[in-house]
């Protein structure tokens, strides 16, 4: 069963392109993991630096190897983040 996951980002609009730049990036990378079934990231229509992540893995255990890896670390947790005013995740199981 697959394994999803909901963030909702939100950043001063002076840091969007830094944040939207970082969460490109991530996506690029975290699609060549083994268990990522997708990462999609979209700008919030009408919020000036709103983010939402919608992210699925084959389980929760794949998404646990996601938050392990070198380019979760250093994009989102060491860059985007520290420029977030607004975060939440939804942790959700497939049906």
């Amino acid at each position: 069963m697959s394994y999803a996951v909901v963030a909702h980002y939100r950043c001063d609009p002076a840091d969007e392109a830094t944040v939207r730049a970082a969460l490109l990036k991530a996506r690029e990378q975290t699609r060549a993991e083994p268990a990522n079934e997708g990462y999609e990231v979209h700008a919030v229509e009408g919020q000036p630096g709103g983010f939402l992540l919608y992210e699925r893995y084959t389980d929760r255990a794949g998404f646990e190897a996601h938050k392990a890896s070198g380019h979760f670390r250093e994009l989102v947790v060491g860059a985007v983040w520290p420029l977030l005013t607004e975060r939440s995740v939804t942790f959700a199981e497939v049906l």
